[in-house]
C-alpha cells in the first residue's frame, strides 16, 4: 500500500490527503509507525482532511495536536472535513506568545 495521507499529531481527529482521494477508496495513513486505512465515504479534494472518527455536531477538530475549529454538522469517519462543515474558533493569540527574558 502507498500512504495517501498525512496525520500531523497522534492527537488528530483528521489526516491531511496528499492526493485527491476519491470515494470508496482507500486512506492510507501511518499512525505509531503502522500504516492505516480509512474507506473515504466522498470523494477528498487534495490538501483536504477526512474524518478519522465520527464527529457529532459541535465537536472540536484536531489538527497537529491543536483546535482547528468546530463541526457546525456532523462528520461521519472517512468523510471530507472543509470550511463547509467547520468554523474557525477564535484564539487569543497574544496570549500564546513565548514571552522573552
Amino acid at each position: 500500500m502507498k500512504v495517501n495521507a498525512l496525520l500531523m499529531d497522534d492527537r488528530d481527529n483528521v489526516v491531511t490527503c496528499v492526493t485527491e482521494i476519491q470515494a470508496g477508496s482507500d486512506v492510507i495513513y501511518v499512525k505509531d509507525g503502522k500504516e492505516q486505512v480509512l474507506q473515504a465515504a466522498e470523494q477528498i479534494p487534495f490538501c483536504h482532511k477526512a474524518a478519522l472518527t465520527d464527529l457529532p455536531e459541535g465537536a472540536a477538530v484536531i489538527k497537529y495536536g491543536e483546535l482547528l475549529g468546530r463541526t457546525t454538522q456532523a462528520i461521519a469517519k472517512g468523510h471530507w472535513v472543509s470550511d463547509r462543515n467547520i468554523r474557525s474558533v477564535p484564539r487569543k493569540y497574544e496570549e500564546e506568545y513565548v514571552k522573552e527574558d
